[in-house]
Protein backbone atom coordinates (compact mmCIF):
# COMPACT_ATOMS: atom_id res chain seq x y z
CA UNK A 1 0.00 0.00 0.00
CA UNK A 2 2.72 2.44 1.08
CA UNK A 3 4.95 1.46 -1.85
CA UNK A 4 2.56 3.07 -4.36
CA UNK A 5 3.55 6.41 -2.78
CA UNK A 6 7.20 5.75 -1.86
CA UNK A 7 8.09 4.57 -5.40
CA UNK A 8 7.52 8.18 -6.54
CA UNK A 9 9.98 9.60 -3.96
CA UNK A 10 13.01 9.28 -6.20
CA UNK A 11 11.47 11.12 -9.17
CA UNK A 12 9.79 13.71 -6.93
CA UNK A 13 13.05 14.48 -5.22
CA UNK A 14 14.95 14.65 -8.53
CA UNK A 15 12.46 17.22 -9.78
CA UNK A 16 12.35 19.15 -6.51
CA UNK A 17 16.07 19.08 -5.57
CA UNK A 18 17.25 21.76 -8.03
CA UNK A 19 14.26 23.95 -7.07
CA UNK A 20 15.10 23.45 -3.38
CA UNK A 21 18.75 24.36 -3.98
CA UNK A 22 17.68 27.40 -6.00
CA UNK A 23 15.23 28.51 -3.28
CA UNK A 24 17.84 27.86 -0.59
CA UNK A 25 20.12 30.04 -2.69
CA UNK A 26 17.77 33.00 -2.18
CA UNK A 27 17.66 32.32 1.56
CA UNK A 28 21.36 31.65 1.69
CA UNK A 29 22.00 35.17 0.41
CA UNK A 30 20.21 36.53 3.48
CA UNK A 31 21.85 33.88 5.73
CA UNK A 32 25.31 35.12 4.63
CA UNK A 33 24.19 38.76 4.97
CA UNK A 34 22.89 38.03 8.50
CA UNK A 35 26.02 36.22 9.66
CA UNK A 36 28.36 38.87 8.21
CA UNK A 37 26.23 41.76 9.47
CA UNK A 38 25.79 40.05 12.87
CA UNK A 39 29.55 40.50 13.37
CA UNK A 40 28.96 44.29 13.35
CA UNK A 41 26.45 44.19 16.27
CA UNK A 42 22.82 43.43 17.24
CA UNK A 43 21.51 46.85 16.07
CA UNK A 44 22.90 46.19 12.58
CA UNK A 45 21.35 42.69 12.54
CA UNK A 46 17.99 44.15 13.63
CA UNK A 47 18.31 46.84 10.88
CA UNK A 48 18.80 44.24 8.14
CA UNK A 49 15.81 42.37 9.59
CA UNK A 50 13.65 45.50 9.53
CA UNK A 51 14.76 46.50 6.01
CA UNK A 52 14.17 42.97 4.74
CA UNK A 53 10.71 42.88 6.32
CA UNK A 54 9.56 45.37 3.66
CA UNK A 55 11.40 43.38 1.02
CA UNK A 56 9.78 40.08 2.03
CA UNK A 57 6.32 41.54 1.53
CA UNK A 58 7.21 42.89 -1.93
CA UNK A 59 9.05 39.67 -2.88
CA UNK A 60 6.12 37.51 -1.78
CA UNK A 61 3.80 39.39 -4.13
CA UNK A 62 6.26 39.13 -7.05
CA UNK A 63 7.22 35.50 -6.48
CA UNK A 64 3.61 34.48 -5.78
CA UNK A 65 2.43 36.18 -8.97
CA UNK A 66 5.14 34.53 -11.09
CA UNK A 67 4.00 31.02 -10.04
CA UNK A 68 1.08 31.41 -12.49
CA UNK A 69 3.56 30.78 -15.33
CA UNK A 70 4.55 27.24 -14.19
CA UNK A 71 1.21 25.34 -14.42
CA UNK A 72 0.38 27.01 -17.79
CA UNK A 73 3.77 26.07 -19.27
CA UNK A 74 3.60 22.55 -17.71
CA UNK A 75 0.15 21.96 -19.24
CA UNK A 76 1.27 23.28 -22.66
CA UNK A 77 4.43 21.13 -22.46
CA UNK A 78 2.57 17.86 -21.72
CA UNK A 79 0.12 18.68 -24.56
CA UNK A 80 3.07 19.55 -26.94
CA UNK A 81 1.59 23.00 -27.62
CA UNK A 82 4.55 25.32 -28.30
CA UNK A 83 2.54 28.45 -29.17
CA UNK A 84 0.59 28.32 -25.90
CA UNK A 85 3.77 27.76 -23.90
CA UNK A 86 5.61 30.66 -25.52
CA UNK A 87 2.63 32.96 -25.09
CA UNK A 88 2.32 32.02 -21.38
CA UNK A 89 6.00 32.75 -20.86
CA UNK A 90 6.11 36.03 -22.81
CA UNK A 91 3.06 37.51 -21.11
CA UNK A 92 4.28 36.27 -17.73
CA UNK A 93 7.68 37.92 -18.31
CA UNK A 94 6.02 41.20 -19.32
CA UNK A 95 3.78 41.23 -16.24
CA UNK A 96 6.64 40.30 -13.89
CA UNK A 97 8.80 43.14 -15.27
CA UNK A 98 6.01 45.67 -14.76
CA UNK A 99 5.32 44.26 -11.28
CA UNK A 100 9.04 44.42 -10.34
CA UNK A 101 9.15 48.14 -11.20
CA UNK A 102 5.88 48.84 -9.32
CA UNK A 103 7.06 46.95 -6.22
CA UNK A 104 10.39 48.80 -6.20
CA UNK A 105 8.52 52.13 -6.32
CA UNK A 106 6.10 51.00 -3.56
CA UNK A 107 8.90 50.05 -1.17
CA UNK A 108 10.68 53.31 -1.97
CA UNK A 109 7.56 55.35 -1.19
CA UNK A 110 6.74 53.29 1.95
CA UNK A 111 10.11 53.98 3.64
CA UNK A 112 8.82 56.78 5.95
CA UNK A 113 6.53 54.16 7.57
CA UNK A 114 9.62 52.88 9.40
CA UNK A 115 9.49 55.97 11.63
CA UNK A 116 5.79 55.54 12.40
CA UNK A 117 6.05 51.87 13.41
CA UNK A 118 7.58 52.45 16.89
CA UNK A 119 10.73 50.55 15.97
CA UNK A 120 14.04 51.26 17.79
CA UNK A 121 15.41 54.57 16.35
CA UNK A 122 19.03 53.42 15.92
CA UNK A 123 17.72 50.41 13.98
CA UNK A 124 15.56 52.56 11.65
CA UNK A 125 18.46 54.90 10.83
CA UNK A 126 20.67 51.99 9.86
CA UNK A 127 17.86 50.32 7.87
CA UNK A 128 16.98 53.25 5.54
CA UNK A 129 20.16 53.45 3.35
CA UNK A 130 20.20 49.62 3.21
CA UNK A 131 16.59 49.55 2.01
CA UNK A 132 17.19 51.99 -0.89
CA UNK A 133 19.54 49.63 -2.70
CA UNK A 134 17.84 46.36 -1.79
CA UNK A 135 14.49 47.75 -3.02
CA UNK A 136 16.01 48.36 -6.48
CA UNK A 137 17.15 44.71 -6.59
CA UNK A 138 13.45 43.71 -6.65
CA UNK A 139 13.38 44.44 -10.41
CA UNK A 140 16.02 41.85 -11.46
CA UNK A 141 14.74 39.42 -8.80
CA UNK A 142 11.17 39.32 -10.15
CA UNK A 143 12.32 39.19 -13.80
CA UNK A 144 14.47 36.22 -12.74
CA UNK A 145 11.36 34.63 -11.19
CA UNK A 146 9.56 34.76 -14.56
CA UNK A 147 12.44 32.88 -16.23
CA UNK A 148 12.66 30.48 -13.29
CA UNK A 149 8.95 29.58 -13.25
CA UNK A 150 9.01 29.08 -17.02
CA UNK A 151 12.06 26.84 -16.70
CA UNK A 152 10.33 24.85 -13.91
CA UNK A 153 7.22 24.48 -16.11
CA UNK A 154 9.36 22.72 -18.77
CA UNK A 155 10.70 20.47 -15.93
CA UNK A 156 14.15 22.08 -16.51
CA UNK A 157 14.59 22.78 -12.82
CA UNK A 158 18.42 22.60 -12.82
CA UNK A 159 19.19 25.85 -14.66
CA UNK A 160 17.70 28.36 -12.17
CA UNK A 161 19.72 26.49 -9.53
CA UNK A 162 22.99 27.09 -11.43
CA UNK A 163 22.18 30.79 -11.78
CA UNK A 164 21.39 31.06 -8.05
CA UNK A 165 24.64 29.33 -7.05
CA UNK A 166 26.64 31.79 -9.19
CA UNK A 167 24.70 34.71 -7.63
CA UNK A 168 25.55 33.41 -4.14
CA UNK A 169 29.26 33.28 -4.91
CA UNK A 170 29.15 36.85 -6.27
CA UNK A 171 27.19 37.98 -3.19
CA UNK A 172 29.60 36.42 -0.66
CA UNK A 173 32.68 37.90 -2.37
CA UNK A 174 31.15 41.39 -2.67
CA UNK A 175 29.86 41.24 0.93
CA UNK A 176 33.31 40.40 2.23
CA UNK A 177 34.89 43.21 0.20
CA UNK A 178 32.28 45.90 0.89
CA UNK A 179 30.98 45.22 4.44
CA UNK A 180 34.47 45.00 5.96
CA UNK A 181 36.41 47.10 3.39
CA UNK A 182 38.76 44.38 2.10
CA UNK A 183 41.04 44.44 -1.02
CA UNK A 184 41.17 48.23 -1.05
CA UNK A 185 37.34 48.64 -1.13
CA UNK A 186 35.55 51.19 1.08
CA UNK A 187 34.18 49.82 4.40
CA UNK A 188 30.43 50.31 3.90
CA UNK A 189 28.92 48.18 6.72
CA UNK A 190 25.36 47.04 6.02
CA UNK A 191 25.16 49.18 2.84
CA UNK A 192 27.93 46.92 1.49
CA UNK A 193 25.61 43.93 2.02
CA UNK A 194 22.93 45.74 -0.02
CA UNK A 195 25.36 46.35 -2.93
CA UNK A 196 26.29 42.64 -2.85
CA UNK A 197 22.62 41.64 -3.08
CA UNK A 198 21.89 44.10 -5.92
CA UNK A 199 24.79 43.10 -8.17
CA UNK A 200 24.29 39.36 -7.56
CA UNK A 201 20.63 39.58 -8.64
CA UNK A 202 21.50 41.18 -11.99
CA UNK A 203 24.13 38.47 -12.53
CA UNK A 204 21.48 35.82 -11.74
CA UNK A 205 19.03 37.00 -14.45
CA UNK A 206 21.71 37.36 -17.12
CA UNK A 207 23.14 33.91 -16.39
CA UNK A 208 19.78 32.09 -16.43
CA UNK A 209 18.76 33.73 -19.73
CA UNK A 210 22.12 32.76 -21.25
CA UNK A 211 21.73 29.13 -20.06
CA UNK A 212 18.20 28.85 -21.51
CA UNK A 213 19.34 30.20 -24.92
CA UNK A 214 21.89 27.35 -25.08
CA UNK A 215 19.33 24.54 -24.61
CA UNK A 216 17.38 23.07 -27.53
CA UNK A 217 14.17 22.66 -25.48
CA UNK A 218 14.01 26.27 -24.27
CA UNK A 219 15.91 28.29 -26.91
CA UNK A 220 12.91 29.07 -29.14
CA UNK A 221 10.91 30.26 -26.10
CA UNK A 222 13.45 32.77 -24.76
CA UNK A 223 14.71 34.29 -28.02
CA UNK A 224 12.88 36.59 -30.49
CA UNK A 225 10.37 37.69 -27.87
CA UNK A 226 8.06 40.37 -29.23
CA UNK A 227 7.77 41.94 -25.79
CA UNK A 228 5.16 44.63 -26.49
CA UNK A 229 2.84 42.68 -28.82
CA UNK A 230 0.37 41.48 -26.24
CA UNK A 231 -2.79 39.38 -26.24
CA UNK A 232 -5.49 40.66 -23.84
CA UNK A 233 -6.92 37.19 -23.19
CA UNK A 234 -3.54 35.74 -22.18
CA UNK A 235 -2.80 38.75 -19.94
CA UNK A 236 -6.18 38.24 -18.26
CA UNK A 237 -5.52 34.53 -17.79
CA UNK A 238 -2.13 35.09 -16.11
CA UNK A 239 -3.45 37.96 -13.98
CA UNK A 240 -6.42 35.74 -13.01
CA UNK A 241 -4.11 32.92 -11.89
CA UNK A 242 -1.25 35.09 -10.62
CA UNK A 243 -3.15 37.56 -8.44
CA UNK A 244 -4.68 34.99 -6.04
CA UNK A 245 -1.32 33.15 -5.89
CA UNK A 246 0.39 36.45 -5.03
CA UNK A 247 -2.23 37.10 -2.34
CA UNK A 248 -1.76 33.60 -0.83
CA UNK A 249 1.97 34.15 -0.53
CA UNK A 250 1.45 37.71 0.71
CA UNK A 251 -0.90 36.60 3.53
CA UNK A 252 1.61 34.03 4.72
CA UNK A 253 4.75 36.17 4.40
CA UNK A 254 2.96 39.18 5.91
CA UNK A 255 2.24 37.32 9.15
CA UNK A 256 5.94 36.45 9.46
CA UNK A 257 6.72 40.11 8.73
CA UNK A 258 4.21 41.15 11.38
CA UNK A 259 6.24 38.94 13.74
CA UNK A 260 9.32 41.07 12.91
CA UNK A 261 7.41 44.27 13.70
CA UNK A 262 5.83 42.88 16.88
CA UNK A 263 9.33 41.81 17.99
CA UNK A 264 10.54 45.36 17.32
CA UNK A 265 8.00 46.60 19.88
CA UNK A 266 9.78 44.42 22.47
CA UNK A 267 13.21 45.96 21.61
CA UNK A 268 16.25 45.45 19.37
CA UNK A 269 17.40 42.17 21.00
CA UNK A 270 14.04 40.35 20.62
CA UNK A 271 14.00 41.67 17.03
CA UNK A 272 17.49 40.32 16.30
CA UNK A 273 16.53 36.96 17.94
CA UNK A 274 13.38 36.79 15.83
CA UNK A 275 15.50 37.40 12.72
CA UNK A 276 17.79 34.46 13.61
CA UNK A 277 14.90 32.02 14.18
CA UNK A 278 13.13 33.29 11.05
CA UNK A 279 16.23 32.88 8.91
CA UNK A 280 16.85 29.31 10.11
CA UNK A 281 13.22 28.22 9.71
CA UNK A 282 12.98 29.86 6.28
CA UNK A 283 15.75 27.53 5.10
CA UNK A 284 13.76 24.42 5.94
CA UNK A 285 10.67 26.10 4.45
CA UNK A 286 12.53 26.36 1.12
CA UNK A 287 12.79 22.55 1.04
CA UNK A 288 9.00 22.34 1.38
CA UNK A 289 8.72 25.11 -1.21
CA UNK A 290 10.76 23.02 -3.66
CA UNK A 291 8.40 20.08 -3.12
CA UNK A 292 5.51 22.50 -3.64
CA UNK A 293 6.87 23.42 -7.09
CA UNK A 294 7.32 19.70 -7.91
CA UNK A 295 3.73 19.21 -6.76
CA UNK A 296 2.54 22.04 -9.03
CA UNK A 297 4.45 20.66 -12.07
CA UNK A 298 3.37 17.03 -11.62
CA UNK A 299 -0.27 17.82 -10.83
CA UNK A 300 -0.30 20.27 -13.79
CA UNK A 301 1.04 17.51 -16.09
CA UNK A 302 -1.52 14.93 -14.90
CA UNK A 303 -4.31 17.50 -15.27
CA UNK A 304 -3.20 18.07 -18.89
CA UNK A 305 -3.43 14.28 -19.43
CA UNK A 306 -6.80 14.00 -17.55
CA UNK A 307 -5.37 11.22 -15.37
CA UNK A 308 -6.99 12.07 -12.05
CA UNK A 309 -6.34 8.81 -10.16
CA UNK A 310 -2.64 9.17 -10.94
CA UNK A 311 -2.83 12.84 -10.02
CA UNK A 312 -4.06 11.97 -6.51
CA UNK A 313 -1.51 9.19 -6.00
CA UNK A 314 1.39 11.42 -7.09
CA UNK A 315 0.16 14.32 -4.93
CA UNK A 316 -0.08 12.05 -1.86
CA UNK A 317 3.44 10.76 -2.47
CA UNK A 318 4.64 14.40 -2.35
CA UNK A 319 2.66 15.13 0.83
CA UNK A 320 4.20 12.08 2.51
CA UNK A 321 7.74 13.04 1.48
CA UNK A 322 7.18 16.57 2.82
CA UNK A 323 5.98 15.24 6.20
CA UNK A 324 8.96 12.88 6.59
CA UNK A 325 11.45 15.66 5.81
CA UNK A 326 9.63 18.06 8.17
CA UNK A 327 9.94 15.56 11.03
CA UNK A 328 13.72 15.37 10.41
CA UNK A 329 14.08 19.18 10.39
CA UNK A 330 11.92 19.54 13.50
CA UNK A 331 14.15 17.06 15.31
CA UNK A 332 17.32 18.97 14.29
CA UNK A 333 15.84 22.29 15.48
CA UNK A 334 14.77 20.72 18.75
CA UNK A 335 18.09 18.98 19.48
CA UNK A 336 20.29 21.95 18.51
CA UNK A 337 17.99 24.79 19.62
CA UNK A 338 20.71 26.21 21.90
CA UNK A 339 23.56 25.84 19.40
CA UNK A 340 22.15 27.10 16.07
CA UNK A 341 21.55 30.75 17.12
CA UNK A 342 25.22 31.03 18.22
CA UNK A 343 26.26 30.99 14.54
CA UNK A 344 24.89 34.51 14.15
CA UNK A 345 26.67 36.48 16.88
CA UNK A 346 30.25 37.11 17.92
CA UNK A 347 30.80 35.97 21.53
CA UNK A 348 34.38 37.35 21.44
CA UNK A 349 32.95 40.87 21.16
CA UNK A 350 33.16 41.92 24.84
CA UNK A 351 31.42 45.27 24.20
CA UNK A 352 28.21 43.58 22.97
CA UNK A 353 28.43 40.41 25.07
CA UNK A 354 25.32 41.10 27.21
CA UNK A 355 23.21 41.89 24.10
CA UNK A 356 24.52 38.86 22.23
CA UNK A 357 23.83 36.50 25.15
CA UNK A 358 20.25 37.78 25.45
CA UNK A 359 19.67 37.44 21.69
CA UNK A 360 20.85 33.80 21.72
CA UNK A 361 18.71 32.84 24.73
CA UNK A 362 15.52 34.31 23.14
CA UNK A 363 16.33 32.72 19.76
CA UNK A 364 16.84 29.31 21.42
CA UNK A 365 13.25 29.38 22.75
CA UNK A 366 11.92 30.39 19.33
CA UNK A 367 13.72 27.42 17.73
CA UNK A 368 11.50 25.10 19.82
CA UNK A 369 8.35 26.74 18.38
CA UNK A 370 9.92 26.49 14.89
CA UNK A 371 10.60 22.77 15.48
CA UNK A 372 6.90 22.20 16.26
CA UNK A 373 5.49 24.01 13.24
CA UNK A 374 7.75 22.30 10.65
CA UNK A 375 5.02 19.74 9.84
CA UNK A 376 2.11 22.18 9.40
CA UNK A 377 4.32 24.56 7.40
CA UNK A 378 5.38 21.78 5.01
CA UNK A 379 1.87 20.37 4.53
CA UNK A 380 0.25 23.73 3.82
CA UNK A 381 2.80 24.79 1.18
CA UNK A 382 2.94 21.43 -0.67
CA UNK A 383 -0.87 21.14 -0.77
CA UNK A 384 -1.01 24.73 -1.99
CA UNK A 385 1.35 23.75 -4.84
CA UNK A 386 -0.96 20.86 -5.78
CA UNK A 387 -3.97 23.21 -5.81
CA UNK A 388 -2.07 25.63 -8.09
CA UNK A 389 -1.34 22.69 -10.40
CA UNK A 390 -5.13 22.17 -10.55
CA UNK A 391 -5.37 25.93 -11.29
CA UNK A 392 -7.58 26.29 -8.23
CA UNK A 393 -6.50 29.60 -6.70
CA UNK A 394 -9.49 31.57 -5.41
CA UNK A 395 -10.73 29.44 -2.48
CA UNK A 396 -7.15 28.73 -1.26
CA UNK A 397 -6.61 32.51 -1.11
CA UNK A 398 -9.61 32.86 1.22
CA UNK A 399 -8.33 29.91 3.30
CA UNK A 400 -4.87 31.48 3.71
CA UNK A 401 -6.40 34.83 4.70
CA UNK A 402 -8.63 33.22 7.38
CA UNK A 403 -5.79 31.02 8.74
CA UNK A 404 -3.11 33.68 9.05
CA UNK A 405 -5.05 36.86 9.71
CA UNK A 406 -8.25 35.83 11.52
CA UNK A 407 -6.59 33.08 13.57
CA UNK A 408 -2.76 33.39 13.55
CA UNK A 409 -2.26 37.16 13.89
CA UNK A 410 -4.64 37.77 16.84
CA UNK A 411 -2.89 34.95 18.75
CA UNK A 412 0.54 36.49 17.97
CA UNK A 413 -0.66 39.94 18.97
CA UNK A 414 -2.18 38.99 22.34
CA UNK A 415 0.37 36.38 23.42
CA UNK A 416 3.34 38.40 22.06
CA UNK A 417 3.05 41.29 24.50
CA UNK A 418 5.92 41.78 26.96
CA UNK A 419 3.61 41.03 29.92
CA UNK A 420 2.41 37.78 28.26
CA UNK A 421 4.78 35.33 26.51
CA UNK A 422 6.83 37.92 24.54
CA UNK A 423 8.68 36.58 21.50
CA UNK A 424 7.55 32.98 22.16
CA UNK A 425 3.90 34.13 22.16
CA UNK A 426 4.39 35.73 18.72
CA UNK A 427 5.58 32.37 17.41
CA UNK A 428 2.66 30.49 18.98
CA UNK A 429 0.45 32.64 16.71
CA UNK A 430 2.50 31.54 13.68
CA UNK A 431 2.00 27.92 14.73
CA UNK A 432 -1.79 28.40 15.05
CA UNK A 433 -2.05 30.03 11.59
CA UNK A 434 0.08 27.42 9.79
CA UNK A 435 -1.78 24.48 11.37
CA UNK A 436 -5.19 25.89 10.42
CA UNK A 437 -4.00 26.49 6.83
CA UNK A 438 -2.61 22.95 6.53
CA UNK A 439 -5.89 21.32 7.62
CA UNK A 440 -8.22 23.50 5.51
CA UNK A 441 -6.09 23.34 2.32
CA UNK A 442 -5.87 19.55 2.59
CA UNK A 443 -9.67 19.29 2.92
CA UNK A 444 -10.00 21.46 -0.22
CA UNK A 445 -7.58 19.29 -2.23
CA UNK A 446 -9.28 16.09 -1.13
CA UNK A 447 -12.71 17.44 -2.12
CA UNK A 448 -11.60 18.70 -5.57
CA UNK A 449 -9.71 15.59 -6.65
CA UNK A 450 -12.55 13.25 -5.58
CA UNK A 451 -14.93 15.43 -7.58
CA UNK A 452 -12.66 15.24 -10.68
CA UNK A 453 -12.43 11.44 -10.42
CA UNK A 454 -16.20 11.14 -10.00
CA UNK A 455 -17.02 13.34 -13.01
CA UNK A 456 -14.41 11.47 -15.10
CA UNK A 457 -15.87 8.03 -14.29
CA UNK A 458 -19.36 9.24 -15.26
CA UNK A 459 -18.25 10.22 -18.78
Amino acid sequence: MLSQFTKEFNYNFKLAAPVILGMLGHTFVSFIDNIMVGQLGTAELAAVSLGNSFMFIAMSIGIGFSTAITPLVAEADSAHHFANGKSSFKHGLFLCTVLGILLFLSVFVAKPLLYVMKQPVEVVELALPYLNLVAFSLIPLIVFQAFKQFSDGLSMTRYPMYATILANIVNVVLNYMLIFGKFGCPELGIVGAAYGTLVSRFVMVAHLWWLLTKKEKSKAFVTHIKFFILDKLMLKKIIGLGTPSAMQMFFEVAIFTAAIWLSGLLGKNPQAANQIALNLSSMTFMVAMGLSVASMIRVGNQKGLHQYFELRRIAFSLFLLAILLAICFGAIFFIFHNELPKLYVDFDDSKNLIDNTEVVSIAAKLMIAAAIFQISDSIQVVVLGALRGLQDVKIPTIITFISYWLIGFPVSYFLGKSDAYGSFGIWLGLLAGLTTAAILLYIRFDYLTKKLILSNTKH
